[in-house]
């Protein structure tokens, strides 16, 4: 199994490179598994806003072609995650600074509350966030760029 694992590292890796090169983006990939089976990339390059892009429009398209073109060479799908210059980890800290606002809000007033624009991923975070919660529930509604979570009392 760790020479399966070391494969898809190395694949990912391999493939993540080579885009960038036709990007013309000097930059270093590191690979990692992760402990839920996916498969963590890091990017480190001095170029992160490019990679990043408007509320991390670029990453995300850059995951999903990565995903696609593991798919047609490895013949299974490989959850790859990307993150550069740490841009993932320090959304998620702020989507959860956000969310432990407006649940307080929430809890005091008594109104539901609209969450601005977030990705699949960063909805499913407020989702997770809020399953334990007694007194508030979150719920998605909208499609497409229109989708939107909103925090409310439980009934």
């Amino acid at each position: 199994m760790s020479d399966t694992k070391t494969s898809f590292e190395k694949e990912i890796a391999i493939v993540l490179t080579d885009l960038l090169k036709a990007l013309k983006i000097e930059a270093q990939v590191a690979v990692v598994q992760t402990d839920e089976g996916h498969y963590k990339a890091d990017i480190q390059t001095q170029e992160t806003g490019l990679l990043i892009g408007h509320h991390g429009e670029v990453i995300n398209s850059l995951q999903l072609i990565t995903g696609v073109i593991l798919f047609k060479q490895l013949k299974t799908w490989v959850h790859v995650v990307l993150d550069v210059g740490g841009y993932r980890q320090m959304r998620e800290e702020n989507i959860k600074e956000m969310v432990n606002r407006i649940v307080a809000e929430v809890e005091t007033t008594s109104q539901p509350v609209i969450l601005p624009f977030l990705t699949p991923l960063e909805r499913r975070i407020v989702h997770m966030m809020l399953t334990e919660n007694t007194k508030v529930m979150s719920e998605s509604s909208g499609e497409g760029r229109e989708r939107r979570v909103t925090i409310k009392p439980r009934v």
